[in-house]
């Protein structure tokens, strides 16, 4: 069948037309970002500090402090657009897809890639990509409720009022072909349907434990400033001063960073989920993917390759193998044949292509005129094809599972059980079997049922579709991982059975297919489940009742579907997996992650990424409470304790901000995974992300880095250094200190030489501007002048050395500690 365009049509008209989708957002401007910043807290605290500085009469302080202000803007406006990036490369992946003609071919691509005059094929489940004139139909119903509010689907047909196909709507059922008139903003979806982009996520737990968090400690933050301020006036006097320590204080407790840290995190996190073929729809699968404890799969295309070849064929009587199965014996051609009627039109079924392909390119079916389908349906696992003759009786032409056709032909049951034993045989070498039948109809009435029709039964054919070789080391690692995996196919038993030993599953004791599950209660199956790692004979609405039990037992579900009727069943499954491949946009739509390459092992490697994710977020935001402890009480140290040089001032602290900012957000979200992170089990779902010992970790992390800089501090005093040279020595001590935390922090099981050996661009690049920028502090006049510090020479510098290297040291002994237990 010619049409459809050629590539380079297709590329002319979409430069023409632009892409197929809604007007999105402009990116933020320049002035829009300075705004958002303008309403930040820490902004806020920094302009009134720097115009206190001025008050004071500290000229350069203040001009430094107001110049920061531009330096934030410049790492918020690169942290957005990092963000920006990774969300744009997510949204291109998330296009729904259509099934195109290009240059003569079948094939899919992106729905945003649809141009007017696409050739667009329609099945079950997909999303209309575009408005269209249908071409061709056969038993198409389309929801239009997504525009028109009415419920009941819209049976088309090649008529002048009933042939349009709107962007956005449904196919319920059938299939057709349209040629595409409209696209994007043009189509009638596009001009009422433009908020659609405004819509926003709901919260997830871990944001609404962050936001308590927050909330908490900007209460705490603005009591113990306000303290500071009466502290500071009553102990020193003056008022000015005393705003200016307890802003100080306020900087020094502000969680600002946390929800950065999040956002970026689960932006890149999914950024990079997507490099691996895995695209996260909800950020809520990211958080859940580390506690998934069982994952259930589909057997065809996701741990085999999808790629059917026709293995064997029962004819007569007897198997013909692979070397026999020629066209030119009569037999072959026969059976193939009546295979190939009751076969879709243009199918991408790969059984249905298996078939075409072993059959000539001409000469098929002549003589016959199709007339009517009979589509397969959960009473009867069959597709019927009626054809006419020059004359009656029609010839009706059906395949479909094994028992479902023997049940058609009406055999003796001593025949029936041959013959099933037949079929047991070649799904226990792993093929999966189709029964064919070939009947007559006199009457030129077509009858309701395909049941009334005469069959006669002609054969079985045996498919083969090899695992994927990546497949069974996946699966060790979801063992290792304390993953259980579950095949859920619609195969016979003893061919799921052969896969399952193929890839390394548990098969486990028993196998349950779908009549089991009708004969069985909901309290026996909850009971008989956990023993059960293969389903076979399964129609997708059973799915959910599987997902159901499993989550009765405590697990934490993850499910793979690809159809309409599997929408339910993502939707009910802790991690819904859509086929990116050969998926319905239903079931993408229902679905929180989409395999992109439908493959078993990008499951895995989103496991893996998750709980990668889940742990280095895990790891910054201790980092950030830990840090944040010292900065807080060198800020509250000289408050009540008159006769203290202050130590740290509104200047100081950005300085510390400017590295741990970049620090939360590059640094620890580029840090590699833990070693045997997939040889844990999986985290306890509702697991608090902050619970009372993990905060109180973080804490005493940061009051050992705290004791430590007192220490150096009140050594200094001893010395008889000057304040300023008093401030240089602690803050140097801080500074290192900080810098030590930051590596033996970013790994739970390598030390920091480990650390530092990977190739953590980023963390490196910190780190060394961090050191390069503190000599300079310490022996540019200028900038001495700026920081108030001074050089007591460089041997003066050996306490803040070695008291960082002690801190690190009991850190990494304590980490050593734990890991060896």
């Amino acid at each position: 069948m010619k049409g459809g365009l050629t590539h380079i049509e297709a590329a002319s008209r979409l430069k023409i037309y632009g892409f197929n989708e809604l007007p999105t957002a402009s990116r933020k401007s320049v002035g829009k970002i300075i705004v958002e910043v303008v309403q930040e807290p820490m902004f806020i605290l920094l302009l009134i500090c720097g115009f206190l500085y001025v008050m004071l009469g500290e000229y350069s302080e203040g001009v430094i402090l107001l110049c920061w202000v531009l330096v934030i803007i410049s790492i918020t406006f690169y942290q957005h657009r990092k963000t920006e990036r990774a969300l744009e490369a997510l949204r291109k992946l998330s296009s729904p897809r259509a099934l195109v003609k290009r240059d003569g071919e079948i094939m899919r691509i992106a729905g945003r890639e649809v141009v007017p005059g696409d050739w667009v094929f329609l099945n079950e489940g997909d999303r209309v990509p575009a408005d269209g004139k249908l071409m061709e139909c056969e038993h198409l119903k389309v929801d239009e409720s997504i525009l028109t509010g009415e419920s009941v689907p819209v049976n088309k047909a090649m008529e002048s009022n009933a042939d349009l196909m709107l962007s956005g709507t449904l196919i319920v059922g059938g299939k057709g072909l349209m040629e595409v008139s409209q696209t994007g903003a043009d189509t009638t979806f596009g001009k009422i349907g433009r908020r659609l982009g405004e819509i926003e996520e709901p919260t997830t737990a871990m944001q609404r434990e962050m936001g308590v968090l927050v909330r908490n400690l900007f209460i705490a933050g603005l009591v113990l400033s306000t303290i500071v301020v009466l502290a500071f006036y009553f102990t020193r006097g003056g008022w000015v001063s005393s705003l200016l320590n307890g802003l100080a204080t306020a900087m020094a407790m502000l969680p600002e960073e946390f929800p950065v840290v999040f956002t970026i995190f689960m932006a890149m996190g999914s950024w990079r989920l997507s490099k691996n073929q895995v695209l996260a729809r909800k950020p809520s699968a990211i958080e859940t993917l580390g506690s998934a404890s069982v994952l259930c799969s589909d057997k065809t295309g996701t741990i085999t390759q999808n790629k059917m070849a026709v293995a064997s064929l029962f004819v007569k009587g007897r198997i013909l193998e692979k070397d026999e199965l020629v066209s030119s014996n009569p037999e072959v051609k026969e059976i193939l044949e009546i295979a190939y009627g009751a076969s879709s039109i243009n199918s991408i079924d790969p059984m249905e292509r298996a078939i075409e392909h072993l059959l000539p390119k001409v000469g098929l079916l002549s003589g016959l005129t199709y007339i009517k389908e009979y589509p397969l349906s959960k009473a009867l696992l069959a597709l019927t094809k009626v054809y006419a003759q020059s004359d009656l009786p029609y010839v009706v032409l059906t395949k479909g599972a094994p028992e479902a056709i023997l049940s058609l032909c009406q055999l003796p049951e001593k025949e029936v059980d041959s013959l099933l034993k037949v079929v047991h045989d070649m799904a226990g070498q792993g093929q999966r079997v189709l029964g064919v039948a070939k009947g007559w109809w006199s009457s030129p009435e077509l009858p309701d049922s395909v049941r009334e029709v005469d069959f006669q039964w002609v054969g079985f054919i045996g498919f083969e579709d090899p695992i994927r070789p990546e497949v069974p080391q996946a699966i060790q690692e979801c063992k290792k991982a304390g993953i259980r995996v579950v095949m859920i196919t619609g195969d016979y038993p003893e061919t799921a059975k052969n896969i399952a030993i193929q890839a390394g599953m548990d098969v486990g004791s028993k196998i349950l297919t779908g009549k089991d599950l009708e004969n069985l209660g909901e309290g026996k199956l909850v009971h008989q489940i956990q023993e059960v790692n293969i389903f076979a004979r399964i129609v997708p609405e059973q799915k959910l009742q599987i997902i159901r039990a499993l989550k009765s037992n405590g697990a934490v579900v993850a499910m793979t579907g690809d159809g309409v009727n599997d929408a339910p069943a993502l939707k009910a499954a802790d991690i819904g997996i859509a086929m990116g491949g050969k998926g319905t946009d239903v079931a993408r739509e229902a679905s929180s992650l989409v395999l992109l390459d439908d493959n078993f092992s990008s499951i895995v490697g989103a496991i893996r990424s998750g709980r990668k994710i889940y742990d280095n977020l895990q790891k910054a935001m201790d980092y950030i409470i830990s840090i944040h402890i010292p900065i807080i009480g060198l800020t509250l140290l000289p408050a009540f304790f008159a006769g203290l040089p202050i130590l740290l001032m509104p200047l100081h602290i950005v300085f510390m901000e400017l590295i741990i900012d970049p620090v939360c957000s590059i640094a620890f979200e580029s840090e590699k995974e833990e070693e045997g992170i997939m040889d844990r089990p999986p985290r306890k779902m509702g697991s608090a992300f902050f619970g009372w010992r993990r905060l109180m970790g973080s804490m005493a992390m940061g009051i050992l880095l705290l004791m430590m800089v007192m220490g150096v501090y009140f050594l200094a005093l001893d010395e008889g250094h000057t304040d300023e040279e008093v401030r240089a020595i602690a803050f140097s001590s801080l500074i290192i200190g900080n810098l030590f935390l930051i590596l033996t922090t970013l790994s739970k099981s390598r030390n920091f030489i480990a650390v530092l050996l990977e190739r953590n661009l980023p963390l490196l690049t910190i780190v060394f501007t961090a050191v390069i920028i503190l000599i300079l502090l310490i022996n540019v006049p200028g900038l001495q002048e700026i920081f108030n510090f001074h050089n007591p020479g460089a041997k003066h510098f050996i306490s803040a050395i070695m008291g960082s290297l002690g801190v690190l040291s009991i850190l990494e002994t304590i980490k050593w500690l734990k890991k060896s237990h």
